[in-house]
């Protein structure tokens, strides 16, 4: 099958990204083909365009970026049983060349989430990627528990969004580094504190912290350690590899970078959420899903000043 998708023939600038027709690879009987009415943007999109995970991710061109997928099915393999085509559904799909900035997207049907009656395409696509990076970092290897203290580095950014709200969900006391433009959306979402990083030294405020989510790195990360509380503390990174020396220094219990696993069950638990108003979705900014529009969404997410998620609004 053919589709219209935005693609690059080679890694570089955002010149890079241009519009073409993509043969897709045969769907496969635990598959369901997507027709995609939005999908979003991450920094992974623009990381992978510029070439720096090239060693990571070998791929012929053209490839094609996006890994968040919201919409319709139209197709279903020969042994896919929970699905059927029409049903409205939103994922994070394996990780391939053929991503979701397209009309039409494969998606394993494990990874698939019933879409909540009561959220747009749009919502929907802002979710997977960044919503099971917050979920897996907090509880899958973080292991959150109600009553702890959490410090969720950048909250207003489209990871950290949804972290404050996944983590005062569960009961836990959420603190999060934030400009101060953005203290009331972030207090609105659930923060019980707000530190100014422009004005205020975290490490110099804070202590006993029972978890630290690091979306930031470097010397962000550097610093937390100080904040942990020793024995129990744990430090989970979505952006580098932690220091063992100062996680060994400061007595630290784990410390460890995690990377995003697709799974369709965590997602379906936040979807129930989403439809219980327990979580929203927060779009900062929608684009169209053209060549331009996502030239211009990449160059919105490079900035790292973006407020909510980006999305791309398929026509």
């Amino acid at each position: 099958m053919k589709t219209r998708a935005i693609v690059i023939n080679q890694y570089g600038g955002a010149d890079q990204l241009t519009e073409e027709t993509v043969e897709l690879p045969e769907l496969g009987e635990k598959q369901v083909l997507v027709k995609i009415h939005a999908t979003s943007v991450n920094p992974i999109d623009w990381k992978l365009r510029e070439g720096y995970l090239s060693q990571m991710m070998p791929w012929e061109f053209p490839i094609i970026l996006g890994w968040d997928a919201a919409g319709e099915i139209v197709e279903t393999g020969s042994k896919v049983t929970d699905w059927q085509v029409g049903d409205r559904v939103f994922a994070r799909p394996e990780t391939t060349r053929f991503g979701t900035y397209a009309d039409y997207a494969i998606v394993d049907d494990h990874l698939l989430a019933t879409k909540p009656e009561n959220i747009s395409f749009e919502e929907a696509a802002a979710v997977p990627l960044a919503g099971l990076t917050a979920y897996q970092a907090l509880f899958t290897h973080g292991h959150l528990k109600a009553g702890e203290k959490v410090l969720i580095h950048a909250g207003a950014g489209g990871v950290g969004m949804y972290a404050i709200q996944l983590a005062k969900n569960i009961g836990a006391e959420v603190i999060t580094t934030a400009s101060e433009k953005n203290r009331e959306f972030l207090e609105e979402l659930g923060a019980d504190q707000v530190i100014d990083y422009r004005s205020t030294d975290f490490s110099e405020v804070l202590s006993g912290i029972d978890l630290v989510f690091d979306t930031m790195g470097g010397e962000i990360q550097e610093k937390s350690f100080r904040v942990l509380k020793p024995e129990t503390g744990r430090l989970i990174s979505i952006v580098g590899e932690p220091n063992l020396d100062l996680a060994k220094k400061y007595n630290i219990l784990l410390a460890k970078s995690i990377w995003l696993n697709p799974n369709g069950q965590q997602l379906q638990e936040m979807a129930d959420w989403l439809e219980a108003g327990k979580i929203k979705s927060i779009v900062g900014e929608t684009f169209p899903l053209t060549a331009e529009g996502v030239k211009a969404a990449h160059e919105l997410s490079e900035t790292h000043h973006a407020r909510g998620k980006i999305v791309l609004k398929n026509a």
